[in-house]
Parts: structure tokens; C-alpha cells; sequence
């Protein structure tokens, strides 16, 4: 027999614990950890990760994580016993999470997107998830930039500037990785970001999008490219087609 859903948990997300997975806490309500669920799963979706080999199967431990908690029987097993029932049909190993996913959140566009950027940047919740991709990747910052939702290369001083505020506020660990990053590293991070930024421009230009455009469709799209920055592409798109009222390009190049 193959491995058991938490020793999965462990070996994809470093942690055992269901709530964890889904970066939610243990009295989460069942639109949190639907919340969780969503959040998290955007970030290894399959066709958002094309570079991630991994995608698939975090995706598929992700939905049975999920199918685990928002049934309230096999819930409150686990509450009570940390145990989880793995012959219980939801979480049958021939099940399409995929299809499963789609159900759940149906076609999503760009301005769903875009809504949900604006209101997520800077707020408590960006904050705390930031922290707890800071613990979970031990401060390494080429780690972090790729999990955390809605950023773009641009956003980096602003997470570093958070996460520098948790360091100093004593919330987090000073990890060596982050306090001591190499000048090499940084800027290894920042030449691919600006070569993923160029595609994403190419993209668009083939493409013809407008702001009427499903993700689905751009997510289709990108899976060709063998980089996985879509986060860059939402920003460029954002940038192109939803007018803000003060910003001006802010693109350095080295």
C-alpha cells in the first residue's frame, strides 16, 4: 500500500496537520477551509505550475485534504483521533480532482482575478499567509515569491518589508537565508522574472486579450511556456486593461 493521505501531507507540505495544509486553524468555519482549500490549490494547480513535476499530485492531496474536512463526520474523526478514514469514498484514488475543483469554483475571469488582487494585497490575511510561507520555506525568497498569491517581482521589497516587520516584531525566526541573501541570488531572481515579464507581453500580443478573457483560457495558454510566472501575466494584464489612478511603470531594468 502506498503511502497514507497524512505521510503524504509531510512529504508534499512539510506538516501532518490537515489545517495546515489548507493554512487555515483548527475552528475554522466551513467557508475558511473552503477558503483554505481554494487559495492553496491555486497555487499548484496543475496548469497554473507547469514547471512544478509535483503539481499533480499536491493537487490530488489537496482535494482529498479538503474532501476530509468539509465532511463533518470524518471532520470530527480526525479532531478527535487525528486519524483519517482512507477507504471512505471521497477519497477514492480514481476520483477527477480536476473535475471535482471546477464544481467547486466554477470558470473564473480575469476581473474575478484582478477584484480579488486588490482586496488581498496588503491586507491581515496577505500578511499571515506571507508568514507562513516564510516558516514553511525556512526564508528562502525564490521559494516564497513563487508560492504567494497575487505577487509579482515587483512585490518583493514590499514582502520583505513584511516579513522584516514579523522578524523584528519577534513573530517569526531571523533565518539565515533571508537576513543573508546573496546579492547573486537576488539578482539571478530578478533576470527571470523580467524574462518571464517579456513573454507574458509576447503572449498577450498573439493572444489579443481583453478583459473579457476566462483565466481558464490564459491558463491554457501559458501551460505552453515552459516558465511557470503567472503571476507576472496577470499583473501586465492588470496593468494594460484596468486603469489605476496613479501608478506609473515601474519596471527597472538591470
Amino acid at each position: 500500500m502506498g503511502l497514507t493521505l497524512l505521510e503524504q501531507c509531510e512529504e508534499l507540505f512539510k506538516t501532518s496537520n490537515l489545517y495546515e495544509v489548507l493554512g487555515v486553524c483548527k475552528e475554522a468555519s466551513d467557508s475558511e477551509i473552503r477558503r483554505g482549500y481554494y487559495k492553496v490549490s491555486l497555487q499548484v494547480h496543475p496548469d497554473r505550475a507547469p514547471g512544478d513535476e509535483l503539481a499533480t499530485t499536491k493537487f490530488q492531496v489537496l482535494g482529498k485534504v479538503y474532501a476530509v474536512l468539509a465532511d463533518k463526520d470524518q471532520r470530527a474523526v480526525y479532531d478527535e483521533q487525528g486519524i483519517v478514514d482512507e477507504e471512505s469514498d471521497s477519497l477514492d484514488q480514481d476520483r477527477n480532482w480536476e473535475e471535482h475543483w471546477r464544481r467547486l469554483f466554477p470558470t473564473i475571469t480575469l476581473q474575478d482575478i484582478l477584484n480579488y488582487e486588490k482586496q488581498y494585497k496588503g491586507s491581515d490575511e496577505e500578511v499571515e499567509d506571507l508568514k507562513r510561507l516564510y516558516l514553511q520555506h525556512e526564508g528562502d525568497m525564490d521559494r516564497i515569491m513563487e508560492s504567494a498569491l497575487c505577487c509579482t517581482s515587483e512585490d518583493e521589497p514590499r514582502v520583505r518589508d513584511v516579513l522584516q516587520q514579523a522578524i523584528d516584531a519577534e513573530e517569526v525566526p531571523a533565518y539565515q537565508a533571508f537576513t543573508h541573501e546573496s546579492v547573486k541570488k537576488k539578482n539571478n531572481r530578478k533576470r527571470k522574472a523580467e524574462k518571464e515579464r517579456k513573454e507574458a507581453e509576447e503572449m498577450q500580443k498573439e493572444m489579443g486579450l481583453n478583459s473579457e478573457d476566462s483565466l481558464v483560457a490564459m491558463i491554457k495558454q501559458r501551460q505552453k511556456s515552459k516558465e511557470s510566472g503567472f503571476n507576472s501575466l496577470i499583473s501586465d494584464l492588470e496593468a494594460k486593461y484596468c486603469k489605476k489612478p496613479s501608478a506609473g511603470k515601474k519596471g527597472k531594468k538591470k
